[in-house]
């Protein structure tokens, strides 16, 4: 009998709903604050919140083409692989992406394929089918977690630091940029939880990501260093807007990290390159194993930079700009810094140190990992390790 973590049960079913609403809500409330600026006559904020929208539905239905096309490879040479788009032309591919239909697509791709596993009992199938599709299962589901996190950093992320930024430098509150801001959060987080969960289930070789605790633990230690890095770089930003200028340099030295570990994710150079540039947005913001090596001297280098950053930010501001502010604004804002860095690296402590799920061992048959290998295999095997 297979166990509860290795299904995707009629739980995960529903949580995938959660996952789309989130989506949805998302991209919705920040198209709605868009309209609003326009409204206004705040055309700079207008522009840079449709820029983010628009670049998150660039990078996801992008690569999310690519994916299906690499499929449709596999499928060729394996006719007798099923797969949920091999009906599909290329040129129709292709037009559904470019009406931005991508993600929707494979959201009801996997969620009509599970309904058909999970809602309906089949007495046909063997224990191996019974594994191989709920397998095939995750790795959709797994192909769609990691288009929700390029989404999550390339939207949800800068949309945050925008909206605090106006919100708290120049005092403009409204309804919908506090909306806009709650979603941006929620989406993160369950994008964050969702990819880590659907990415070691789908790896055979990786030990699964346990409910409960641990998975409440690596949420805090996620959300609290990112919404900490968030406001050290909104406190810099009011300082002076030259800061993009060092944030910039920062996204560069990252994807030219990218670059220098020779990443291997796509099947093409142009795409590659622009992989990279996504990896060097989310290390930006947190932290993420891109080669799936042994990072605990990266890992610990890296929070010791940005914890500097993070002191530094409040101390910077008090210091350089003590008019733009009042104290009561300074203290709170710090104290969401200094406690989301606290609490956020003690349970990164916590997480590895005692909950991180070991990897398992490798049958004798799979010595090389490789056997069978398929595009999606492929990507998620190569795509950034938690």
């Amino acid at each position: 009998m297979l166990q509860a973590d290795s299904q995707y049960t009629k739980l995960r079913w529903l949580l995938t709903l959660v996952g789309l609403f989130f989506y949805v809500v998302d991209i919705g409330t920040d198209v709605a604050l868009a309209l609003t600026y326009l409204q206004q006559e705040q055309y700079v904020w207008t522009g840079l919140t449709v820029l983010f929208v628009l670049a998150g539905l660039f990078v996801t239905q992008t690569f999310s083409y690519v994916w299906y096309r690499d499929d449709m490879k596999d499928v060729a040479q394996k006719p007798e692989e099923k797969t949920t788009i091999s009906s599909m032309s290329t040129g129709g591919l292709a037009a559904l992406h470019l009406f931005g239909m991508g993600i929707f697509t494979r959201y009801f791709l996997l969620l009509k394929d599970a309904f058909s596993v999970v809602w309906t009992k089949s007495n046909f199938y063997t224990q191996e089918e019974i594994r191989e599709v709920n397998h095939r299962l995750f790795c959709q589901a797994t192909d769609l977690s990691m288009l929700k996190l390029f989404e999550a950093f390339l939207e949800s992320v800068p949309q945050l630091l925008l909206q605090l930024y106006i919100v708290l430098s120049l005092d403009e509150c409204s309804f919908m940029q506090y909306l806009s801001m709650a979603f941006s959060f929620f989406n993160i987080a369950w994008s964050l939880v969702d990819y880590r969960r659907c990415l070691r289930r789908s790896l055979p070789h990786i030990g699964e990501m346990p409910s409960g605790i641990p998975t409440i633990i690596y949420l805090l230690y996620k959300f609290c260093t990112i919404t900490s890095h968030i406001f050290s770089y909104t406190l810099l930003l009011i300082l002076s807007t030259y800061s993009t200028v060092a944030i910039t340099l920062m996204w560069l030295f990252w994807t030219t990290w990218a670059h220098f570990l020779r990443t291997d994710f796509c099947s093409s150079r142009g795409l590659e390159l622009l992989y990279r540039a996504v990896v060097g947005v989310i290390l930006t913001f947190t932290f993420f194993n891109v080669k799936g090596q042994d990072t605990r001297v990266a890992m610990t280098l890296y929070y010791m930079f940005y914890s500097l950053v993070n002191v530094s930010a409040p101390l910077l501001l008090s210091l350089l700009g003590p008019e733009l502010q009042t104290v009561t604004f300074l203290l709170t804002v710090s104290a969401i810094i200094y406690g989301g860095l606290l609490l956020g690296l003690v349970c990164l402590v916590l997480f590895y140190l005692l909950l991180h799920p070991r990897e398992k061992c490798r049958e004798a048959d799979e010595v090389d990992g490789l056997e069978g290998e398929t595009q999606t295999t492929r990507r998620i095997r190569n795509f950034l390790q938690p």
